[in-house]
């Protein structure tokens, strides 16, 4: 952002562990390692220093929230539960936003006032992989037309409306596609983090236009980085998968699983040009100031700096 002013505020890691206060680590070195995603470096000193102090923060706004959905009740006579409050994740293909999810729903968890948070990616909102070959849209999948926006809209209304039976589509990574008949079941949580990078893109359904997936969201997080360091870390990630998750027989990328390291080098920097770059700069990247807090990350994969909207 440029100027003497700005929407946001700015803080180093210093400055924001700061804010933890006396808020107790609730969670175990252990429980930290699982949350590490593919070649993340998640530290239980990033996740006390950086996570921590976000989730009092969100517990502060789920409170405050909770009570002006009671007091809208009380003024309209209306009896009636909570409804969920809806926290958005965006961010580039790997710059790790499922690792910061996993984390904030752990933290979150942990808080009295909101036990219940569940966790829902966008990816099981993409439409079938047949329905994609039909269109012509599989070199665009992860690109806004490439998702089901109406199913996603119609499931985050349903949510939000206290629907106490809400099913989101389940998605494999190693079918690189919906898992037919298997949902991820939503009941009333208290709070539901949606993750995926298009959150924050004006995604409509054109059945009801005036409505964006983001317009659901009661806070919004944006996981940023130099563009050079996630295209590193989605190479090397790639070079991983091609060792491990591909070399399984029913994986969709399997006719990667034989490649030499400089192959896989070449095959992964060819995809990051021809759609994670492209994608990146059409539709993620301009969605970044949207966010009410932007984490960005340094060269190590660790969040370094913090922007948080004025309110």
């Amino acid at each position: 952002m440029n100027g003497t002013y700005s929407p946001y505020i700015t803080f180093t890691e210093k400055e924001w562990s700061k804010l933890r206060s006396v808020t107790p680590f609730p969670l175990t070195k252990e429980e930290v390692e699982n949350f590490r995603g593919i070649n993340d470096k998640l530290s239980v000193r990033e996740v006390s220093n950086i996570y921590l102090p976000l989730s009092r923060l969100l517990n502060l706004y789920v409170k405050a929230s909770q009570m002006l959905f009671k007091g809208t009740h009380d003024f309209l006579g209306k009896q009636g539960s909570k409804v969920p409050y809806i926290i958005g994740i965006a961010g580039s293909v790997g710059v790790g936003k499922s690792t910061t999810a996993r984390v904030i729903q752990a933290l979150l968890s942990r808080w009295p006032e909101h036990p219940r948070v569940d966790l829902v990616t966008t990816d099981g909102f993409l439409y079938p992989k047949h329905v994609l070959e039909e269109k012509g849209l599989m070199h665009r999948k992860g690109f806004p037309e490439s998702y089901d926006t109406k199913y996603l809209i119609d499931f985050l209304t349903a949510v939000k409306s206290g629907d106490p039976h809400v099913n989101a589509p389940l998605y494999s990574h190693v079918l690189y596609d919906r898992v037919p008949g298997e949902y991820t079941h939503i009941s009333q949580p208290d709070i539901l983090i949606l993750e995926g990078i298009n959150v924050l893109q004006q995604m409509q359904n054109f059945e009801t236009p005036q409505l964006s997936v983001s317009d659901f969201f009661d806070f919004s997080i944006y996981v940023d980085a130099d563009e050079s360091d996630i295209f590193r870390w989605y190479v090397e990630r790639f070079k991983i998968f091609c060792q491990t998750s591909f070399q399984n027989p029913d994986s969709y990328f399997h006719r990667y699983a034989g490649l030499s390291e400089e192959e896989a080098t070449n095959i992964a920097t060819n995809i990051w040009k021809d759609i994670n770059q492209k994608n990146l700069h059409e539709n993620i990247l301009p969605t970044r100031y949207r966010a009410d807090l932007i984490l960005r990350k340094g060269q190590d994969h660790g969040v370094e700096k913090i922007r948080m909207k004025q309110l």
